[in-house]
């Protein structure tokens, strides 16, 4: 099912690449600034290698906050164990023998 819903919804996604690749077959110069690098790739490719890079900049930049989550669920679970701990010893102390009254 899950394969299936994929499927769905990448072939159409693959199917506009393809058609964007195949509409702008034209050479576009890149430079790099301080350098007389200049490369003369066409147009969609450009233009994808530059979509794809910033997809692999946004999912490192999620992969980095959603490992500092981790760190704060991890710690707070640590902390829950502790606390649940420490009732169970109140608990048990309660539930032993009766002090003596005061004198």
């Amino acid at each position: 099912m899950r394969a299936a819903m994929r499927s769905l919804v990448a072939a159409p996604l693959l199917l506009l690449v393809v058609l964007f690749a195949l509409s702008n077959p034209q050479p576009v110069r890149l430079g790099l600034w301080p350098t007389d690098l200049t490369i003369a790739p066409p147009l969609s490719i450009a233009v994808l290698v530059a979509m794809a890079a910033a997809f692999l900049l946004g999912a490192l930049m999620l992969w980095v906050e959603a490992l500092a989550a981790r760190r704060r669920a991890r710690r707070a679970e640590y902390a829950q164990r502790l606390l649940e701990a420490q009732v169970q010893e109140l608990k048990a102390r309660l539930a032993g023998p009766p002090l003596p009254p005061p004198a």
